[in-house]
């Protein structure tokens, strides 16, 4: 097998961790709580089970239903080009790209995540909430997580000093 071969199962096989963590807690949570259920875990910090119809922070969530399809599509069309960036940097021998990849296989995992959850259930389940006093962040799941600190990865790779 090719090193480069090699290289993106590497990276597939974390983007398939995220997803296997993410579908799992989902699962759990799907079990255990009812819809809109809150359960204190700290003074800052709650489970709940909250349905997401739009994307990031519930963006478009009352749009009449084709935002299923549009996201659906995105996240399609996203995780082709990610798995193109995955083959194509992940022959590198050098870690000059690791981060970079790293980030990606993050994102992969969360898209598809997430992804699997508009298809089969038409919205995306999130169930960790933080809040502080009454100031409230929208609730999320590790799709979202992953995400989140996969886009960091990407911004800190960007600020990298170019290998010459």
């Amino acid at each position: 097998m090719s090193h480069r071969v090699q290289g993106l199962l590497k990276w597939l096989s974390i983007s398939a961790i995220i997803i296997v963590i993410d579908l799992w807690t989902k699962h759990l949570v799907q079990q255990s709580f009812q819809y809109g259920e809150h359960r204190v875990v700290t003074s800052f910090f709650d489970l709940v089970r909250y349905h997401n119809e739009g994307a990031a922070f519930s963006f478009l969530a009352a749009a009449g239903g084709w935002q299923k399809y549009f996201f659906t599509a995105i996240a399609l069309i996203a995780s082709v080009a990610i798995i193109y960036l995955l083959k194509k940097n992940s022959g590198d021998k050098s870690s000059a790209q690791k981060l970079f990849c790293f980030g990606l296989a993050l994102i992969l995992g969360g898209a598809l995540g997430n992804l699997y959850d508009r298809m089969t259930l038409g919205y995306v389940i999130d169930f960790l909430f933080f809040h502080y006093q009454t100031f409230y962040w929208p609730a999320f799941n590790v799709a979202d997580s992953a995400i989140c600190v996969g886009v960091g990865i990407l911004l800190l790779d960007s600020f990298k000093k170019p290998q010459t």
